[in-house]
């Protein structure tokens, strides 16, 4: 579904994008996904001297492209009872739920049910009620594959006081990974600013100009054959993707992560071996401290019992 724009929106093609398609063009300019542009070329809605141009066209630096549609936001998600919600804490005013690998936290776009959230509706129908109404309740996300512990606020006072307590890096979230090969230190802090990669829309990466981002890392156990390393990751910051592109960018990917190199046939795994362990944070309405932990589950324990430690 698009929309009409209020006024059509104009950009010249910038060098970097001479001979890009229309869609990736659009994608990387707007922040729309793929599919979303395809939808507005395919609409008539993206025009070059007055002319209409299909998603494949092939862009030419300094061409002025004007588009005169956008997509539409999504609807608001609804109940879905039939998403299974695991609670490992649950009070008045917030939830600790355990993800699942491979259940998306909120829709977007491509994925309009079957998430995390339409089953906490069902469950929780105040959530509605509370934060940004396409996620409402979710004060973090994990990624689609990643498993862990997740907390969602069930008020609005308890959703305002977790999302300035992250804000404030208050909020411990520790993650345990394992990745190929050994870092050259025990212990230490990747610092390096993350954006959405120039070349591929769907992933990110390091780059000038993207916003900044620290993960803390410590090596608890390291194995061979593979050679790989355990280890426990703190967010500082909280980007896209973040630990999965930083142990990349310095010469260690996250098992199993086919998008970022750490896929490989010497230890198969169907997702990354990142999972959310440990969540720690002031309780937004008794000032008391919380914190919880969550073991790997079955498929990374299972992956770990196969390994030799060094």
């Amino acid at each position: 579904m698009i929309e009409a724009l209020a006024a059509p929106e104009t950009f010249v093609v910038p060098e970097t994008l001479d001979g890009e398609r229309v869609d990736r063009a659009l994608g990387l300019l707007l922040d729309w996904s793929r599919t979303e542009a395809a939808e507005v070329c395919a609409a008539g809605a993206v025009f070059i001297d007055a002319a209409t141009v299909a998603k494949s066209r092939r862009l030419v630096a300094g061409e002025v492209v004007e588009v005169t549609a956008e997509p539409a936001p999504p609807a608001l998600p609804g109940p879905d009872p039939t998403v299974a919600v695991v609670v490992r804490h649950e009070d008045d005013d917030v939830v600790v739920v355990a993800k699942p690998a491979g259940l998306v936290v909120h829709p977007g776009a491509g994925r309009s049910g079957g998430t995390l959230v339409n089953g906490l509706l069902a469950r929780y129908p105040e959530l509605a009620e509370v934060g940004d109404p396409a996620r409402p309740g979710i004060v973090h996300r994990l990624d689609r594959n990643t498993s862990g512990l997740l907390v969602v606020a069930r008020t609005v006072a308890a959703y305002d006081a977790l999302v300035g307590a992250l804000a404030r890096r208050e909020v411990l979230r520790r993650y345990d990974a394992l990745v190929w090969g050994v870092p050259d230190a025990a212990a230490g802090v990747v610092d390096a600013p993350i954006g959405r990669s120039t070349k591929r829309r769907t992933r990110m990466a390091v780059r000038a100009g993207g916003r900044p981002a620290r993960t803390h890392y410590e090596v608890i156990d390291r194995f061979v054959e593979p050679e790989v390393s355990r280890l426990l990751c703190r967010l500082e910051t909280g980007r896209t993707h973040q630990i999965r592109v930083h142990l990349a960018a310095i010469g260690h990917p996250v098992v199993g992560d086919p998008t970022y190199g750490g896929a490989r046939s010497a230890l198969s795994l169907d997702r990354p071996f990142l999972h959310a362990a440990e969540l720690a944070f002031t309780h937004p309405t008794s000032g008391e401290p919380f914190r919880i932990t969550e073991p790997l589950s079955s498929e990374l324990e299972a992956a770990l019992a196969g390994l030799t430690p060094a």
